[in-house]
């Protein structure tokens, strides 16, 4: 993903920075030069980030700031703020509510990638408890309906939509009433789209949005016009009440940072953007989360949310109480991977974890890392209980060994590797052994344990050298306000 090299770009920036010495005027110019760079090569307008260099150069008068003073926190901070500065529109867009029938119509170009990012929104809501729908009101392009029911049957939401009538109003409106009978509480319509802005366009819109009335208007655009975004944002705007922007597109255009930016700067708050053809590769575009991530500080918030997601609240406290017993097993290994698959891709997990970006994750070897899952959980699949809820390494004999590669398909040395990385992540585990696990609400036991140096412990070497050691890390806690925080995640707060 494009943005994952301008984050990359920014984060050396500021971490060049950090190296130096002494931060004078001729370090901090060095900085800045670097991220103006990488901004505009991210296709972000150039008065923008004129605009922004000025700033920070406000901020930062290092003559002005006293000794003690800890300069690089207040540069990078000032960046920070900066970039939230060009990408926040300045207000939030409509709330859906559960439990109530809300609708919501899909507006853009042909091409922009409406029809999937109509699914991608349903299937996201669907897995957060909603009831979706989607209603076909394309009858301008040929395939239109063909393709959102494979879409929508693939991800089990109903679907709405007519080989024969022409009228998209009457589609639409159909669509809306019958999924309102059935209880549904998020009811999507797609509707048409042309290969450039036209009167045909515009008034098919207005008079779809005004049959339906729907709470909520998406215009859809593709990421890789870049700051042409900025008039077709506008386009949209005038013509029906748009309420909130998705940007399609983001794992391949240099253009990203330019549509991103330029969207803003219509006052269009952007609500999630598209990252690849896949269902899960679509994300919540929140500014201060996705910056953070952008210059490599993580967003532990986002990390937490993806984990309760994935891993049930009930199974969460008896999970990290296995660990703290020290029983780490190949069946725990296997339901952690399983959970990881299901986060979503690697490189956006990999990016909200402070000190790394999704450029240290590249596109190849995410699918790599995936692949390498799938194939340890074949393996693990083709061993009895026994095995898999054992702690000892020694019962995998040679003839287990042969056994499980032959029943996997696998060749042995593929099985002993497997079997090497959990004994790795097992050792990392065994740090954990001896941490009290607080009963629920009760937090202060936990706050006693689940300090920098107990965490340095757990830590891969790597991954504390990232953050920047233990004063990375104890900057770290802070940021994450407190042990009741982390244990947020494992269904342990109040």
């Amino acid at each position: 993903m494009v943005l994952a090299q301008l984050g990359g770009s920014i984060s050396r920036a500021l971490q060049q920075m950090s190296n130096a010495t002494i931060i004078d005027e001729k370090v901090l110019n060095e900085c800045l030069n670097e991220i103006t760079r990488a901004l505009l090569q991210a296709d972000v307008q150039f008065n923008l980030v004129r605009d922004m260099q000025k700033n920070i150069k406000k901020i930062v008068n290092l003559e002005d700031l006293a000794a003690g003073h800890n300069k690089r926190r207040i540069i990078q901070q000032a960046v920070y703020n900066e970039l939230c500065k060009i990408l926040d529109p300045g207000k939030p867009s409509f709330t859906l509510k559960k439990g109530k029938p809300s609708v919501v119509m899909f507006v853009g170009l042909q091409g922009s990638g409406k029809t999937t990012t109509c699914t991608k929104y349903a299937y996201h809501h669907q897995k957060r408890g909603w009831k979706p729908a989607l209603v076909c009101a394309d009858t301008f392009r040929a395939g239109a309906f063909d393709q959102l029911k494979q879409n929508a049957t693939k991800a089990k939401i109903p679907f709405y939509g007519s080989y024969t009538e022409s009228d998209p109003m009457k589609i639409a409106v159909d669509g809306v009433e019958t999924f309102k009978k059935e209880n549904c509480d998020l009811i999507i319509v797609d509707t048409s789209g042309r290969h450039k802005q036209e009167a045909a366009l515009f008034e098919e819109m207005r008079q779809v949005s005004e049959a339906t009335k729907p709470d909520l208007v998406i215009f859809v655009m593709d990421s890789s016009i870049g700051q042409a975004a900025f008039d077709q944002a506008q386009a949209f705007r005038q013509s029906v009440a748009v309420g909130a922007v998705i940007v399609t597109k983001m794992d391949g255009h240099a253009k990203g940072g330019g549509a991103l930016s330029a969207v803003a700067a219509t006052k269009s708050p952007i609500i999630f953007i598209g990252t690849g053809e896949h269902m899960d590769e679509f994300e919540v575009f929140d500014v201060k989360p996705f910056v953070s991530r952008l210059l490599g500080m993580g967003d532990l918030s986002g990390l937490v949310n993806k984990i309760q997601d994935v891993v049930p609240m009930d199974q969460q406290p008896e999970l990290l109480q296995k660990l703290s017993e020290g029983h780490f097993t190949l069946r725990i290994m296997y339901e952690q991977f399983q959970n990881m698959l299901k986060m979503g891709p690697l490189g956006q997990v990999f990016s909200m974890l402070p000190g790394f970006s999704a450029e240290m994750m590249p596109q190849g070897r995410e699918k790599e890392s995936q692949a390498k899952f799938k194939r340890y959980m074949t393996m693990m699949d083709s061993m009895t209980d026994e095995e898999l809820d054992s702690t000892n390494p020694k019962i995998m004999t040679e003839s287990r060994i042969m056994r499980i590669a032959r029943g996997s398909g696998r060749l042995v040395h593929e099985v002993m590797e497997m079997l090497e990385e959990y004994k790795r992540l097992a050792k990392i585990f065994s740090k954990m052994k001896g941490l009290k696990i607080p009963k629920k609400g009760d937090m202060s036991s936990l706050s006693r344990n689940m300090n920098a140096q107990n965490m340095s412990k757990v830590l891969p070497p790597q991954m504390l050298k990232q953050i920047g050691g233990m004063g990375g890390l104890q900057n770290l806690m802070k940021q994450m306000g407190s042990a009741k925080d982390m244990m947020g995640m494992f269904g342990g707060g109040e």
